[in-house]
């Protein structure tokens, strides 16, 4: 039930009109303000339709006009080999993330947005959903409770050569984000913030209710940015 929740998303944008000048991101940011490697993004297979690549990323305060584009080229670095694809993108963890959800075998995605009158693109994310589909587990953490409401989340590495990084996030049992964080540690204490790298949590997060339940996630990220393994589990706080 957690996995169809996680996946399930209501699309809240319109179709978009597009033009021939956006079809080709080398087209599109010419003669425009952007940065690279701005948007926090990564990828990975879906746990439903395998087939389906679920390519996340961060919406900063303020981002708009959200776009996806692929690339079949060896050449990450190459943006005249980018093609957009004429998706919408939908709400994930209740809109704190968003997520595209594709069908494309290409080699390279790049996610950009619009912010402060420049364009931001993201780090090229390799899709692996052929050649290393993610693995989607349940209860594969520990939770050490010691600590009142403070839970200690440890896992074990899918892979300690394919791994970069950890993204971590605590949510409701509707999945709305209490806290969302990166480590390079296979651990994590809610709300303690020592070997956490980056921290996309809005504000400073509630206390969380003794008894209540709630739901933690954990995407093992490579340095590609492909997905090696999601974690997610319903617990109850002590």
């Amino acid at each position: 039930m957690l996995f169809f929740v996680f996946t399930s998303c209501v699309n809240d944008d319109n179709p978009e009109i597009l033009f021939d000048n956006e079809i080709v991101l080398s087209n599109f940011i010419a003669n425009k303000t952007f940065v690279e490697n701005e948007v926090i993004a990564c990828a990975a297979s879906d746990n439903v339709i395998p087939e389906t690549v679920n390519v996340y990323f961060y919406p900063e305060e303020g981002a708009s006009n959200f776009k996806l584009y692929q690339s079949f080229d060896d050449d990450a670095k190459d943006f005249s080999k980018y093609q957009l694809i004429p998706e919408n993108s939908d709400p994930f963890f209740q809109g704190a993330l968003r997520v595209f959800k594709v069908h494309s075998d290409c080699k390279w995605f790049v996610v950009l947005f619009e912010k402060n009158n420049q364009i931001e693109i993201s780090t090229p994310i390799r899709s692996k959903v052929t050649t290393r589909p993610t693995v989607w587990s349940l209860d594969t953490f520990n939770i050490n409770q010691e600590e009142s409401l403070m839970p200690k989340f440890t896992w074990d590495v899918n892979s300690a050569e394919e791994n970069a990084i950890f993204f971590q996030v605590l949510s409701t049992e509707d999945l709305s984000l209490i806290s969302g964080t990166y480590t390079n540690e296979n651990n994590f204490q809610y709300y303690k913030l020592n070997n956490v790298v980056l921290n996309i949590t809005q504000g400073t997060p509630p206390d969380l209710v003794k008894g209540e339940t709630y739901v933690f996630t954990v995407m093992d990220v490579s340095l590609d940015n492909w997905v090696n393994e999601v974690i997610m589990s319903s617990f109850v706080v002590e």
